[in-house]
This record gives structure tokens, C-alpha cells and sequence, in this order.
């Protein structure tokens, strides 16, 4: 499990609140996770998505990484959070490349405007998965049990109705046009799984900020992103603060 602790540089602040992230949709899905030599790691498989390993210091090793994950098949993936690692020896794949990213609590709040509200229950949590998995499916990837974690699901305030009586995990579950995951940890608010109806980013980051400078106001925003998810960021107050690369084994 990764300590909640206030990190000392952007670029911390962002490695340190992802891997904290990381940690607590795994342990929604029953997968514990330790943390040692500069690296979190699983040595179960981890859900869909989402890594068997994160650097957390740029002077980690593959020989810190490799021994605590499982390599007994393809598959295993690692967030190499500094960029300095090279795994091809032992099957790895560079999946893709990006950059971390903070907008630092100084930078004017957008304005408030696009109504975003935190995800209530289990089956607003069905809609919004379906909605971001973009093929209007849900298979769980996201648990209820984060809702308790701390995580905070981002959408437009629901105008749907629920029924006396209906199943509450079915219920609500009305299409969702945009949203985000806003999770606090390490002094900073991690944005990840950003997503808009016709990929109008510019909105949805308006809509976004405007939520977590509500919700957690004068606390710096962190993230990363790549290609046109990162220009956007960029263009709402975001500043490139470090490479990380994301490393799939497809050998073995």
C-alpha cells in the first residue's frame, strides 16, 4: 500500500498519487500490492489496465522491478515512471509513451460552469464505466468499494429518476456524456480516465477543474496524458513536469 504523504516536487507529487491510485483499484479487486526499493508492486496479476509494477525513483532497476511481479506469462505490464528503464531484455514492449502533468493550485479556477457532481451508488458507477469504456459496456473494473477509497467519479449532475423499490445497482444508469476520476492523495488531486461525447476535451477539462477547484479548492491538479489528451491538459493550465513510459510483455 502506498503512504499518503505530502510529496516535495510536482513530479513526486504525480508519481507518488498515481501509484496510490494504482494501489486502491487493485485492492478493490482483492490484489494487495508492497512497496520496496523505490518500487510498488503486485506479484498477483493485476486488473485490466492497469500495472504489475510503478517506479518510484528514477534510480530503480529492472532487478528491482522484474523479481516481484509475475513473468510466468505474457501480459505483466510496468509504469516506468521516470522514464529510465529497459525491459526489452526480458520481453518487454514500450506500450506507449507520455507526460506527467500539474496544474499548480495558483492558476485561476476556469469557470464554474458544466455542473459536474461526484458519482453517487453503485449503478450511477455501471453508467459511468460504460460510458467511458466507449462501447457502452461495464465489466467492472471500477468497484463500488473505491467510492469508499477515497476516489471520486466526475460527471454531469444526473437528471435521471430512480424508482422506489428499483435495484440500486441497476438504477441510475442513464447514458453519462463526459467525466473523470479525481483522486486525493500526496498533497495533490490525480484527474486520470478523462472522456467527452464528440471528444470536446476543451469542455471537459473546463467542467473538470471547475469540480475539483469546488470540491478541493487552492490544491494543485496532477495527471498524465499524451497526444491530443495532452495538449488539451496544456491548454487549461497544465505544465509538463516528466516523461514516464509503459512497458507490456509480449514475450515468454
Amino acid at each position: 500500500m502506498i503512504t499518503d504523504s505530502h510529496a516535495t516536487s510536482p513530479l513526486t507529487a504525480a508519481v507518488t498519487n498515481n501509484a496510490a491510485w494504482c494501489d486502491a483499484v487493485c485492492r478493490s479487486h482483492g490484489v494487495g500490492g508492497t512497496t520496496e526499493g523505490g518500487v510498488w508492486a503486485s506479484a498477483q496479476r493485476t486488473p485490466p489496465l492497469y500495472p504489475d509494477a510503478v517506479t518510484l525513483s528514477p534510480t530503480a532497476t529492472p532487478d528491482d522491478v522484474l523479481p516481484r511481479i509475475d513473468l510466468s506469462s505474457p501480459g505483466a505490464s510496468v509504469k516506468d515512471s521516470f522514464g529510465t528503464l529497459d525491459l526489452s531484455a526480458a520481453g518487454f514492449e514500450v506500450l506507449f509513451e507520455a507526460r506527467w502533468i500539474h496544474r499548480p493550485a495558483t492558476e485561476p479556477a476556469p469557470p464554474r460552469a458544466g455542473g459536474w457532481e461526484p458519482v453517487v451508488g453503485a449503478g450511477r458507477l455501471l453508467a459511468w464505466e460504460a460510458a467511458w469504456s466507449g462501447d457502452g459496456e461495464s465489466e467492472g473494473l471500477f468497484r463500488p468499494a473505491l467510492l469508499d477509497d477515497g476516489a471520486v467519479f466526475l460527471a454531469p449532475a444526473s437528471t435521471g429518476s430512480v424508482t422506489a423499490g428499483t435495484d440500486p445497482v441497476t438504477a441510475d444508469t442513464h447514458p453519462v456524456p463526459a467525466g473523470a476520476i479525481a483522486y486525493p492523495s500526496a498533497g495533490v488531486i490525480g484527474v486520470s480516465n478523462l472522456f467527452a461525447a464528440g471528444d470536446d476535451l476543451d469542455a471537459a477539462w473546463r467542467s473538470c477543474l471547475g469540480a475539483t477547484d469546488r470540491l478541493w479548492p487552492g490544491v494543485p491538479v496532477v495527471g498524465y496524458e499524451h497526444g491530443d489528451d495532452l495538449a488539451a491538459a496544456l491548454r487549461h493550465g497544465f505544465e509538463p513536469v516528466g516523461p514516464l513510459r509503459v512497458w507490456l510483455r509480449t514475450d515468454g
